[in-house]
């Protein structure tokens, strides 16, 4: 599988994406072994673009790691940094089932009630909601009930 080719622009906004992320993967002294190439794969499929630190004071070695990570990886090389390598590859499309009749289920709700005279921390109350209640303002929990429209609106339809 090839590397991906990008554009200079597409380059320069993935760049801008990666600036603020850590390393996720780090090559030691081993160098590239199946199990890292297997983790830079994971983290690729878990976010799409990563970055990767390798302890190596060869720069030849780390572009040859580079390069290998984006062909066998089917991964676009964005950036070599120093012992920084930056790689992206597109996320995968995950499937999503298909279940409309589903209902909501039960949510476990926080519900703070603070002192009345503000000196005292608030008592915190943890609620389970069916997916046919809400909870109402006082903190009580009711169930929910159709709207109530109007009489004109009912005589009309």
């Amino acid at each position: 599988m090839p590397a991906i080719e990008l554009t200079p622009a597409q380059r320069k906004e993935q760049r801008s994406a990666a600036h603020h992320l850590d390393p996720v993967v780090l090559i030691g002294g081993d160098g590239l072994t199946p199990a890292v190439v297997r983790e830079v794969d994971l983290a690729l499929n878990s976010h799409g673009l990563i970055k990767v630190r390798v302890f190596s004071d060869d720069r030849a070695a780390r572009e040859a790691m580079m390069a290998k990570l984006s062909h066998d990886l089917n991964a676009a090389p964005i950036q070599h940094l120093g012992k920084l390598l930056i790689l992206w590859r597109p996320p995968v499309p995950k499937e999503k089932a298909e279940r409309d009749d589903r209902m909501p289920g039960p949510k476990v709700v926080k519900i703070l009630k603070f002192s009345k005279s503000g000196n005292h921390r608030p008592q915190v109350k943890k609620i389970k909601v069916l997916g046919n209640q809400r909870i109402a303002a006082g903190g009580e929990v009711k169930r929910a009930r159709k709207r109530v429209t109007s009489v004109k609106k009912t005589q009309q339809a």
